[in-house]
């Protein structure tokens, strides 16, 4: 009697219909992402959750929610306020973020004292001089760094900052050990909008923005100025995540 063996491999499918998506290009070091804590921290309506140490890149929900943050700094030339992208959400009420270095704030003092007193604008720390590299700082100029805009943040709006956004993510284990003794939560984002580059049209911010949401997000934009495509992609941006069901929120309404 023969037998007949027949062997059979099971191969990996291969997807020719998918495309793979772009790669983030966040500056952002993977060793000190987000780490839990173990420590518990009340959100809104007396929600207790995880709050990671370290950098937060998302909030800690699973709700259908997502904040929309904007970076204001300036460096080297004069930079003001986008107009376009504050009319529209000004207009619409759509909750949102500001980081505000310290040259930015002096510059547009008026402007920022009239943002402070909209109940859904979150204004936040982007250190003074907006240093690209404050790894390169020791602990001593980075504790000015916050303190010294932390105070005139304080001065403009009578308000006190609790978050606080490293330039360009650049940062080390002890730049947030300084920042987090000071009393602030760092906060960056999960995915970069990449919105400062001049070669991104309106149509692939959309694109890369809807493509890569997820609930709880922190999505990252300039409003200096800098975000060249950032005022015509936001209508198309915010109305089509409303579609799927996503609301938007402060980040100071999740992390204490």
């Amino acid at each position: 009697m023969y037998y007949i063996i027949i062997i059979i491999i099971f191969l990996t499918p291969v997807f020719s219909g998918c495309k793979k998506p772009p790669e983030d290009n966040s500056s952002l070091k993977k060793e000190t992402l987000t780490i839990n804590s173990g420590r518990k921290d009340s959100l809104k309506n007396n929600i207790f959750v995880d709050i990671p140490e370290g950098i937060i890149t998302k909030l800690p929900t699973k709700e259908n929610v997502i904040a929309l943050t904007f970076d204001a700094c300036e460096t080297k030339s004069p930079a003001y306020f986008d107009e376009g992208i504050l009319s529209y959400l000004i207009k619409e009420k759509i909750p949102f973020t500001v980081f505000v270095s310290g040259k930015f704030g002096l510059r547009n003092k008026e402007r920022l004292k009239e943002l402070s007193k909209l109940d859904f604008i979150e204004i936040e720390n982007h250190s003074f001089n907006h240093f690209q590299h404050m790894e390169n700082l020791t602990s001593g100029q980075v504790e000015k760094e916050v303190t010294e805009n932390e105070n005139l943040i304080f001065e403009i709006t009578g308000k006190r900052t609790g978050l606080f956004r490293f330039p360009g993510g650049n940062y080390n284990k002890q730049n947030i050990e300084t920042v987090e003794n000071l009393g602030y939560r760092v906060v960056h984002w999960r995915i970069p909008a990449s919105d400062p580059d001049r070669h991104v049209t309106k149509g692939r911010l959309v694109k890369w923005v809807l493509y890569n949401a997820q609930p709880g997000d922190i999505l990252i934009f300039h409003i200096n100025g800098k975000g060249y495509k950032t005022a015509e992609a936001l209508p198309e941006i915010t109305d089509s995540l409303k579609k799927r069901g996503y609301r938007f929120v402060k980040p100071e309404e999740y992390i204490k």
